[in-house]
């Protein structure tokens, strides 16, 4: 009997003729703060055939990740895997991890990754407070320590790369200060992580996630973490259940073995196809070296800011030590319309140039350099590209 929904009367839609065309995918060149084009070593990879979540071979590929993580994080830590999310995940994965309600973080707050931070916290139950600076200036030690003597957080929170602005913090001494107050320190390095210098275990973070789509090169959706023994011992010693079960690592770590146990729990039903890419995104970085990725990205941030600096265009971030070797941020000038240089880059080159974000919408273009794209060729073009739109904007304007 057909049910009374297909009635004779009833409305039965067409299929939609947008699906009945092929599939077109425009290739770009994204020099933008995020994601970077992969190779195609990477997108060779993630054309293969899905395969079960729990098979022998996505548990080895798996367990190559975590290796390759442990390398790139620069750590021993054991609890170290990648969740099914973007970066975004990662960030609210640590924090509801680590804090409980009532619980109190410090965020460093000087762009729109400290207020994200701060939202996802508050959500949580926990109580933030602000160790907050001007957009684009990093904050000192003293600072820190003031701050964490006076409000002795659980946890404190820093963002490695500060994407909205394209500052570095530095992290040299950052976890000592923590630990000494009993806190935790959890650090966003998704916009610096391969290329920048970073050393968990050695400066004493304890908490990190990063975006697999920027440096590493790999496609969105499959965020790399780690937690240090004494965030895993802060983890199995709450008072309350991780308020989410997706982002639960004790259950997770079961699935990426994390615990030395003798068999995986099923957690939920990883994508293949991103582990395939996030695996071969890091043995491409393995077979480069990390020091060798960290010299490549100075090298053409380099070339790149020497080629603005002749062009007369001004620097957003003042101090070069705070300048990111991923993101170069500078500033709009006067008279020109940011809009119309980058469409322009768009329309006429198929190039991404980002715009501000959070504080500095309409106050700076934010150029990516990262994984494949930190290259001469690529800062080259980027460059041609963004002094014809400059000009192009001027004239415009007449």
């Amino acid at each position: 009997m057909i049910s009374s929904c297909w009635s004779r009367n009833a409305v039965h839609p067409e299929p939609p003729k947008s699906l009945l065309s092929p599939l077109v995918v425009p290739e770009k060149t994204l020099m933008a703060p995020g994601p970077s084009n992969s190779s195609t070593r990477v997108l060779n990879a993630m054309k293969n055939q899905i395969l079960g979540h729990l098979h022998p071979e996505i548990c080895e590929m798996m367990d190559e990740i975590k290796a390759g993580l442990q390398y790139v994080f620069q750590t021993k830590n054991r609890l170290t895997l990648a969740i099914s999310a973007s970066g975004h995940g990662g960030m609210e994965a640590c924090l509801g991890n680590i804090l409980e309600k009532g619980e109190t973080v410090l965020i460093s707050k000087c762009g729109i990754w400290g207020e994200r931070a701060a939202n996802m916290a508050t959500r949580i139950g926990a109580h933030v407070e602000f160790l907050e600076t001007e957009p684009g200036v990093a904050f000192t030690l003293d600072q820190l320590e003031l701050a964490v003597r006076k409000h002795r957080p659980t946890a404190v929170f820093v963002v490695h790369a500060e994407s909205s602005t394209g500052m570095k913090q530095p992290l040299q001494g950052v976890g000592e200060i923590v630990h000494r107050y009993g806190g935790l320190l959890i650090v966003d390095t998704v916009a610096s992580l391969g290329g920048e210098p970073f050393y968990a275990d050695a400066w004493g973070v304890d908490v990190v996630y990063t975006g697999s789509q920027k440096v590493l090169g790999a496609s969105p959706g499959i965020t790399p973490v780690t937690f240090s023994p004494a965030a895993e011992k802060k983890i199995f010693e709450r008072r309350t259940q991780v308020p989410v079960y997706y982002w639960d690592m004790t259950i997770l770590g079961d699935y990426w073995s994390c615990f030395d146990k003798p068999t995986r729990v099923y957690h939920h039903t990883i994508s293949a196809t991103l582990v395939y890419g996030l695996r071969e995104a890091l043995a491409q970085l393995a077979e480069e070296g990390l020091r060798n990725t960290w010299a490549r990205h100075a090298a053409a941030a380099e070339r790149l800011e020497k080629k603005l600096s002749a062009l007369g265009l001004e620097f957003f971030i003042p101090n070069p030590e705070n300048r990111l070797k991923t993101i170069v941020s500078i500033k709009i000038p006067d008279g020109v319309d940011w809009k119309v240089v980058v469409d322009h880059a768009m329309k006429k080159y198929r190039m991404e140039i980002g715009g501000g974000l959070g504080p500095t919408v309409g106050k700076i273009f934010r150029i990516g350099v990262m994984g494949v794209n930190a290259s001469a060729d690529h800062v080259d073009r980027l460059f041609g590209a963004l002094d014809e739109g400059l000009r192009y904007a001027r004239r415009s304007k007449l």
